[in-house]
């Protein structure tokens, strides 16, 4: 039953992925520019393209969610740590920079299948235009990047970011809401 529900959670990653612009879904790694924990401006090459990474443990999550990962971390169920996570690394799908933590599966329709819990004592968001999407995070998310969004999702927690700039280019839509604060906290 468990091979099922993964095979159907891939076929289903895939008609996601599929929706992006090929050209992107084609492209090779650049990994031109060094990010040295910095994030990259728009004039930097980006650290990698279009990819997704479908994962159900701890260790392919953190893997997924480095600067080595891919623009989408896509959850198979719910997953808890005791550590701090980072999202590191810049990312490109449709032309764009992006990073999306999906806690959930979808049917072919784009529709949510399952919703998924990420618990985490703290999450730092360093990659621009990242978003939380489908599902719970349990925890503190710290924004270091433009473009945070909430989408569909739940944050159980508070939302500090590094900059005012940050916190004016988030944005919380399609019932996305975080039940602590959100404000900055240098």
């Amino acid at each position: 039953m468990r091979k099922l529900a993964a095979i159907a959670a891939v076929f289903t990653l895939t008609l996601l992925v599929g929706c992006g612009n090929s050209a992107n879904n084609n492209a090779a790694n650049t990994n031109t520019s060094a990010n040295n924990g910095n994030t990259a401006t728009a004039t930097e090459a980006p650290d990698a393209v279009t990819s997704v990474s479908v994962v159900d443990n701890n260790e392919a999550f953190k893997k997924a969610i480095s600067k080595d990962g891919h623009w989408i971390a896509a959850v198979l169920n719910d997953l808890t740590f005791t550590e701090e996570l980072v999202v590191d690394g810049q990312f490109i799908n449709k032309e764009e920079p992006a990073r999306k933590i999906a806690l959930y599966t979808q049917d072919a329709d784009h529709n949510i299948t399952n919703s998924f819990t990420l618990t985490a004592p703290k999450l730092t968001i360093r990659s621009e235009n990242a978003r939380i999407q489908g599902g719970t995070f349990v925890g503190d998310v710290y924004v270091e990047a433009d473009g945070f969004a909430v989408v569909n999702a739940t944050i159980e927690g508070n939302v500090y970011f590094s900059d005012a700039k940050y916190q004016a280019t988030y944005t919380a839509a399609d019932q996305g809401k975080v039940t602590g604060v959100t404000e900055v906290k240098k």
